[in-house]
């Protein structure tokens, strides 16, 4: 049975409730990948962890190594992929600390390597990405939220900004009315490398903050950090019913 991998992104950088098995340093054609990938085992299955932004939070948005992350999970047996982002809300009715579970996307980003069909192969490949989330991945998260009642939005546009720096009000505007519901710095090209891959992949939104112009003052750092560790707490109990589900089919 394959693995089920974690990639966890800010405010979780570990899973406090897995059980370590092994850790290890894995290189790919593309480079090292953001680090060590953690092997374990939760909700009684054996799930693979890499943290997007370094075991230290240290590598920046559009620095990670996004193609050693999903080549890495792929080589090491991984068929289905939950991701999980720290994003800011832009629809009101998406609270802060709250999850979502995005269904679509809108890539802003650039000059990050995003697919696999570059220099390397030198080979024009064309993937379907109408539906950028794998159905039954995301049919599973949501069940796995009901399970433990958590609350979580079970529909949102994703809109994936260039970072590091949070964006200004006027962009956001310019979000909204693109259609975006949400807004953060990690979705792409992630998503798409992994459909490259054939690999079945989801996301778990937390809510860290409003965006930029959607409340009172600046964006605090602090006030995201008490969010994401309010959030995450739900993330890790809905991981755990979801693979749990996962288990049982």
């Amino acid at each position: 049975m394959s693995l089920i991998a974690i990639i966890g992104g800010s405010g979780l950088t570990n899973l406090k409730n897995l059980e370590i098995t092994r850790r290890e340093v894995v290189r790919t054609p593309y480079g090292e990948p953001s680090a060590p990938m953690v092997y374990g085992r939760l909700g009684g299955r054996e799930v693979l962890f890499l943290p997007r932004h370094g075991a230290g939070h240290t590598i920046p948005p559009h620095e990670i190594n996004y193609r050693a992350n999903l080549w890495a999970l792929q080589q090491a047996g991984a068929a289905n992929v939950i991701a999980v982002n720290a994003v800011g809300s832009i629809k009101s009715t998406l609270f802060v600390t709250g999850l979502v579970f995005p269904d679509q996307i809108i890539d802003y980003t650039y000059g990050r390597e995003h697919t696999f069909y570059g220099g390397e192969q030198r080979q024009v490949t064309h993937i379907d990405f109408s539906e950028p989330y794998c159905k039954p991945l995301r049919k599973i998260l949501i069940s796995g939220a009901q399970r433990a009642n958590v609350p979580a939005a079970e529909h949102a546009t994703y809109g994936t900004t260039q970072g590091p720096r949070f964006e200004t009000a006027a962009e956001i505007r310019r979000l909204e009315r693109d259609g975006a519901d949400i807004v953060g710095m990690t979705g792409m090209p992630e998503a798409g490398l992994a459909r490259e891959l054939g690999l079945c992949y989801a996301a778990i939104a937390v809510v860290a903050n409003p965006a930029a112009g959607k409340a009172r003052g600046e964006i605090s750092l602090k006030e995201i950090e008490k969010n994401l560790e309010i959030g995450m707490a739900k993330v890790r109990t809905v991981l755990e019913q979801a693979i749990t589900l996962i288990a049982e089919e």
